[in-house]
């Protein structure tokens, strides 16, 4: 009987410690085993084990050859179970229930198989919350349209699709940038057959496929998207005194989900490029860091001594 209930007693201390792993792991690109060891306060055989115990759930977790040792979560061929604590599930439900109505039917299914999941408590919590963003209605956007959009940028190939708005033969662009202005997605590309840049509502596109031959990249007007787009629709924030480029560690979707007039440019499905405007360059500096992501100033240096000064203001307040 000790027995049984000794195991009941570490099942949850297991279970825990393995989300505390996944989170670390997430955190950095490589850990060293003694630090690993060291952040979860066990030994390094206790990290091997559970290394192993995760790679049997399905994560890829590599090994690290060297002198210290180490590990690395890398990209797997199959989605794995995904662990969450109660904060992170609760979020994640959240922008689940904004960005249905970005990105449709997708997010609605992908609400519902988290909500199942969840436990009870966290049930009731989700249940009781119910987020409405207050503004103009977008048309949602399919989510294989904007992977087979984002997969002809990247891979600097023709594309082929029918527009909404015009009949008569399918469209020939190359497309440059896919973005997100006001709450709508745009693919920014040349078009072929009037030999000038074009926008194109991407909830307007049927591509077709197989996609063209690959080309070499025009430069657009000014060589910057963020302004060639702002200048096609007369955006808002050309008026503001203070305007920044910063690079964040998220997808495009969730960032132009909180930045109704900035431009957003997908630039991978976990990164993409934010150029945003306010009064000051603190403000600036403010708005930008209440994402929970990494952060690569492009400019300009005004911009990176505003996050300079508030980082010291903000290291104060934590040890005052």
């Amino acid at each position: 009987m000790s027995s049984f209930h000794g195991t009941m007693e570490v099942m949850p201390k297991t279970s825990g410690r393995l989300l505390s792993m996944l989170s670390l792991l997430q955190a950095r690109r490589d850990w060293p085993g003694a630090l690993l060891a060291e952040r979860l306060q066990v030994s390094q055989r206790t990290v091997r084990r559970d290394v192993d115990r995760l790679r049997e759930l399905g994560y890829p977790i590599a090994a690290i050859k060297g002198p210290d040792g180490g590990y690395r979560l890398d990209a797997g061929t199959d989605l794995p179970p995904l662990l969450f604590d109660d904060e992170q599930a609760v979020a994640l439900a959240v922008a689940l229930q904004i960005t249905s109505g970005v990105i449709g039917e997708a997010a609605a299914r992908a609400l519902n198989t988290v909500r199942q999941v969840m436990p009870a408590r966290l049930r009731r919590r989700i249940d009781t919350l119910r987020v409405s963003a207050v503004e103009r209605p977008n048309p949602p956007v399919d989510s294989g349209v904007l992977m087979a959009l984002s997969a002809a940028v990247h891979a600097r190939e023709v594309l082929r699709f029918d527009y909404a708005t015009t009949d008569g033969p399918p469209r020939q662009v190359q497309p440059h940038h896919l973005v997100t202005w006001g709450g709508r997605w745009y693919l920014v590309a040349w078009d072929l057959d009037r030999d000038d840049w074009r926008t194109f509502r991407v909830d307007r596109i049927t591509p077709r496929v197989p996609t063209g031959p690959r080309f070499t990249p025009r430069e657009l007007p000014g060589g910057d998207v963020a302004a060639f787009v702002a200048n096609r629709f007369q955006g808002s924030d050309s008026g503001w005194p203070c305007r920044g480029e910063v690079i964040l560690d998220l997808p495009a979707d969730v960032v132009s989900t909180y930045t109704r007039d900035a431009v957003v440019e997908e630039l991978g499905p976990d990164r993409c490029r934010l150029l945003a405007g306010a009064w000051s360059w603190p403000a600036l500096a403010a708005m930008i860091g209440r994402f929970d992501a990494d952060i690569e100033v492009v400019g300009p240096p005004e911009l990176k001594a505003a996050f300079a000064r508030l980082a010291r203001r903000y290291a104060k307040a934590a040890t005052s």
